[in-house]
């Protein structure tokens, strides 16, 4: 069963092109990771991989529209989904959201629905504050 969930849309303090370009490379997201879960998380240009609590999962790019788009879907996963990055010109930047497409069961779509657009919003919420020199304010451990 499909689902779908919308990040909210954050004004980052970053040109689009700039913006674009930082998660074109999947190795250079594995440089945002905490260091002590950066063993378990292996990238090249077009896949990363990672294990947690035991859990690989794998994604690939499938799509890169410059400075527009970038679809990222899953390569290794117990279920199908669809990630889209989308990078829109604001006044100050870049309007930035995330858009994901996921075949999750009934039970697993109760479990992880508010989680999933949770997660979003704080991905998008840090990006604006690193953008303009504050903190991010993400949980210090994600285990």
């Amino acid at each position: 069963m499909a689902a779908h969930y919308e990040s909210k849309h954050g004004e980052v303090a970053v040109p689009r092109e700039q913006l674009y370009m930082s998660f074109t490379d999947l190795r250079t997201l594995t440089q945002s990771i905490p260091e002590q879960y950066r063993d378990s998380v292996t990238a090249d240009f077009d896949h990363l991989t990672a294990t947690v609590q035991g859990f690989t999962i794998a994604v690939k790019v499938t799509e890169r529209r410059p400075y527009d788009l970038i679809r990222i879907e899953d390569d290794q996963a117990p279920f199908h989904f669809c990630i889209e990055l989308r990078f829109d010109t604001a006044p100050a930047g870049t309007d930035f959201s995330i858009h994901v497409d996921a075949d999750l069961n009934l039970m697993m779509k109760a479990m992880l629905g508010g989680k999933i657009r949770d997660a979003l919003d704080k991905v998008v919420d840090g990006l604006v504050a690193v953008s303009h020199g504050q903190k991010p304010d993400f949980p210090s451990d994600l285990g």
